[in-house]
């Protein structure tokens, strides 16, 4: 039935590699289609379950996928030309080879911290989306998946791990006393993550850095300061020092000094202390009633010290500014109301007339 065919290939034996090239052209063509398919067929049984974990699985080897659809391709098309058996072994090894990479690569995605995976962790052990616990235990997995990819590829072309294990127990010590930092470093990374001094986004201060969290890794954690510099700090460094948490608070204080002249009436000074306070006490703004101190505290060189003390529900810094703007511009109204006016640090000139 085919006779025709073989004699072309008799005739012209430059058609196998024809063939061949258009076996991988077919394959590279149809990839898409196929993993599109397997993957709308994947995205409807995952819809009709409880859980989208199989579906997400199944979409960290979308990519991985599309390229094994050509690798088969390429081996279909050498497997046509019929080569050499020795040859042959070569390209099985390679194949395998091939496949631990792409199952390898597959498993590198599934560990990132957008993953179902960590989404699942994330609620689960720390109900925060923000926790440094999600990516720090990324990287680790990710880091672990490259090493065993490797581990298993060496396997495979019969290189001899068992030296290298044993390389490394003999080398063990020296490597632990010259790396000391580094692993100090990614233990005190652990001490972070699983204490949770604080998250990704918090605002903190220690005693070398005070600025916004961006990132902790093995080695170090990032900080952003509010001068818009990037500070890199060690974690062991970072672990052992006294860490501050202003995101963490639930209330914010305000503690202002403002020096009344003292000219000043008693009893309009009294006016200004009693409005004030009602006006804190009043607002939806202030917490803590038994918090709000309103005092005529000392006497200093230029006038008398009032103290304003209170704390706010805001604690951002823009909105926890705006209600501290709005209650120094109401005491600057009621201040000129009751007609006491405010100390400027500069000494008063009285001339004496003499009548003669």
């Amino acid at each position: 039935m085919f006779d025709w065919y073989y004699a072309w290939l008799e005739a012209w034996p430059w058609l196998h590699y024809v063939i061949a090239a258009m076996t991988v052209l077919i394959f590279l063509m149809l990839r898409k289609l196929v993993t599109r398919f397997i993957f709308v067929v994947i995205k409807k049984i995952s819809k009709h379950g409880k859980s989208l974990f199989l579906g997400n699985f199944l979409y960290a080897f979308e990519k991985p996928m599309r390229m094994l659809v050509v690798v088969f391709g390429v081996y279909f098309a050498i497997l046509y030309l019929s080569p050499q058996p020795d040859i042959m072994v070569v390209v099985n090894r390679l194949l395998r080879t091939l496949l631990i990479v792409f199952f390898g690569w597959g498993f590198f995605n599934f560990s990132g911290t957008s993953s179902d995976l960590f989404t699942r962790l994330g609620r689960k052990v720390d109900g925060d989306r923000d926790s440094m616990l999600i990516p720090f235990t990324s990287k680790i997995l990710r880091g672990l998946v490259i090493v065993l990819m490797f581990t298993v590829i060496a396997m495979e072309w019969d290189y001899d791990i068992n030296g290298f294990i044993a390389g490394l127990g003999l080398g063990g010590l020296a490597f632990a006393l010259a790396a000391q930092d580094t692993i100090a470093n990614f233990f005190g990374g652990i001490i972070l993550v699983t204490e949770k001094p604080f998250k990704r986004g918090d605002w903190i201060e220690t005693t070398t850095v005070e600025g916004i969290v961006e990132d902790i890794s093995f080695r170090s954690t990032k900080v952003r300061t509010f001068a818009e510099g990037l500070v890199t700090t060690p974690n062991s460094t970072m672990a052992n020092d006294a860490i501050t948490n202003w995101s963490e608070m639930r209330k914010r204080q305000v503690f202002s000094s403002i020096y009344l002249k003292y000219n000043s009436p008693v009893e309009s000074v009294r006016n200004v202390l009693e409005r004030v306070d009602k006006e804190l006490r009043e607002s939806p703004d202030v917490v803590d009633q038994e918090e709000i101190e309103i005092y005529v505290r000392e006497f200093e060189e230029y006038g008398m010290e009032m103290l304003v003390y209170y704390f706010t529900n805001a604690t951002p810094w823009t909105e926890w500014l705006k209600v501290k703007e709005y209650f120094n511009m109401r005491i600057l109204e009621i201040l000129k109301e009751e007609n006491v006016e405010i100390a400027i640090p500069m000494p008063d000139l009285y001339k004496h007339r003499d009548p003669s």
